[in-house]
């Protein structure tokens, strides 16, 4: 499968894989492979997307959580039946002393899968009773036991991750929280019977069909006339309910169930569980929200940048030609550079909050690739990261820790690079006719500094060798700004006269004949 994925590699913009039961296992792999292989390349992103049916737990809490801290959860969705035991068969803490009893139920599947226009119902019975039985005990044993655990993942071996689609004959729920879907495995599980539970791992067909006829005809909340909730929060609950058939309007209809919650009010009961454990993955994970309310905030923040532009407009037209960069660094504590100042930290508190909600997974996963929050973060760094940069040169930070790229750089623009390189892979660069209105790489005037330490080192060294480190450096810096220029991707504050760089400029075509002679003689 691997060597059929990297032939797409490139030739497609997007690719699903899918695969039912344990070909969900080898699904889930080779898209864990083709995402660390795009992430360790950085080549041009290709959408991934897994969907299983039927499939089991693959890996622990530590797999789940590399996966959300890279932030693909979003690419896995795995399908699962009301009843089916195998995607809870790995939470059995037995198994292993149960190998024969699972080869016997995986052979049966098979068997019944390779037969063609296979009826599920009934197909159970050729199995012996006393090993659906085992079966079904042990696993809503073990599954009852997590649902009654303070610390769900520390008790259980296996740990969901990415998205699960829960079906029923009346619909499909999505649950995200790892802890919502262990419950709810088992409080479908509990409604179910020794044999629906080996049955309902044949009858994916038929449930995605019902869930898709039931999408098309929109079907409405009630078919009893029912009417919705006042709360939208509750309305939602009470239709997610429904779509589980968790709800306490019909009759328990169970055979062969031997376990703690078969009584009179089983039905009841269950569905008071299920709405806890809904409501409890609603409130721990509302990405969406969250991100709504992020997007109010930074329609406040406007103005705030807004006056950073109004002042680097001021600096472009000052008589002393120094710049925007330049102004800030030397600047003497006027109303206006001190309300500057003011305006640079709220907007890295803004952001720095961006930052903290992405890293700990409370917005959308596809946050990072939505063009509004590129654009705007991208437009942010270039026009602020400067004055951070003036800032830390002004003062005289690089004496005490080292050069700001190394030493000095705030996490949230590493993150706004990687933000915007994913995305320039995708969008073919215009060329310029005129000068950007902030120079395109926010870093410059940091590698200004250093390059202006490397001329002043020249000057003062007597080692050739070293000379010739120096000089190497010097150049390559050089033909870095001078293809920015070329390219119009800088600001035009950049060759005012008295800027840093035509200052460091000046001095270098001063020195270079004479480094380059001393260079060449040796």
């Amino acid at each position: 499968m691997v060597m059929q994925i990297q032939a797409l590699v490139g030739k497609v913009k997007s690719i699903v894989l899918t695969g039912h039961s344990i070909g969900g296992a080898a699904a889930s792999l080779s898209a864990l492979w083709l995402l660390c292989h795009q992430h360790s390349t950085m080549s041009s992103p290709m959408s991934v997307l897994c969907v299983t049916f039927g499939s089991p737990l693959l890996g622990n809490e530590a797999l789940h959580r590399s996966i959300l801290r890279q932030r693909w959860g979003g690419n896995f969705c795995h399908v699962v039946s009301k009843h089916d035991i195998m995607p809870r068969l790995l939470i059995f803490t037995e198994i292993v002393n149960h190998i024969s009893i699972i080869q016997s139920l995986l052979h049966f599947w098979h068997c019944c899968m390779s037969s063609p226009h296979v009826i599920a119902d009934g197909l159970s019975s050729q199995l012996p009773q006393d090993l659906k039985t085992s079966v079904f005990q042990c696993v809503l044993k073990d599954l009852e036991v997590l649902e009654h655990a303070e610390d769900l993942s520390a008790e259980s071996l296996f740990w969901p991750f990415g998205g699960y689609v829960f079906c029923s004959r009346e619909g499909a729920i999505c649950v995200e929280n790892a802890a919502s879907v262990i419950r709810m495995m088992y409080l479908m599980m509990a409604m179910g019977s020794p044999s629906c539970c080996i049955e309902d791992h044949l009858k994916y067909g038929e449930y995605v069909g019902n869930v898709s006829k039931q999408f098309l005809k929109a079907k409405n909340f009630r078919e009893n006339g029912d009417g919705l909730p006042d709360s939208s929060f509750e309305a939602g609950l009470a239709l997610a309910l429904q779509s589980s058939d968790l709800t306490d309007k019909e009759p328990v209809q169970v055979q062969d169930l031997c376990f703690s919650m078969q009584n009179s009010n089983l039905r009841k009961n269950v569905a008071i569980m299920a709405k806890e454990c809904l409501q409890m993955g609603q409130n721990d994970h509302r990405p969406n929200l969250a991100a709504a309310n992020l997007a109010i905030r930074l329609s406040k923040i406007v103005p705030f940048r807004a006056e950073i532009e109004w002042y680097k407009d001021c600096c472009d037209k000052a008589d002393d030609q120094m710049g925007y960069y330049d102004s800030f660094k030397r600047r003497t504590g006027s109303k206006r550079e001190a309300r500057v100042n003011m305006n640079r930290h709220k907007l890295a508190s803004f952001w720095d909050g961006v930052i903290d909600l992405y890293e700990n997974n409370k917005l959308p996963h596809d946050f990072d690739t939505k063009g509004k929050w590129i654009n705007t973060s991208q437009s942010y760094k270039l026009l602020v990261e400067p004055l951070d940069i003036a800032d830390y040169y002004r003062n005289g930070m690089h004496r005490e820790r080292g050069h700001y790229i190394e030493n000095g750089r705030q996490w949230r623009y590493e993150v706004f690079d990687k933000w915007w390189r994913i995305r320039s892979l995708q969008i073919e660069e215009k060329k310029r006719s005129k000068f950007a209105s902030v120079t395109q790489d926010s870093l410059f005037w940091a590698k200004v500094e250093e390059a202006s330490e490397w001329v002043e080192n020249v000057r003062s060294e007597s080692d050739v060798t070293k000379i010739n480190q120096l000089w190497r450096k010097i150049d390559k810096f050089e033909k870095h700004a001078m293809k920015l220029i070329e390219n119009k991707e800088v600001s035009k504050d950049v060759l005012f006269k008295n800027s840093s760089f035509s200052r460091w400029m000046e001095k270098w075509n001063e020195l270079k004949p004479q480094i380059r002679i001393l260079i060449e003689n040796n």
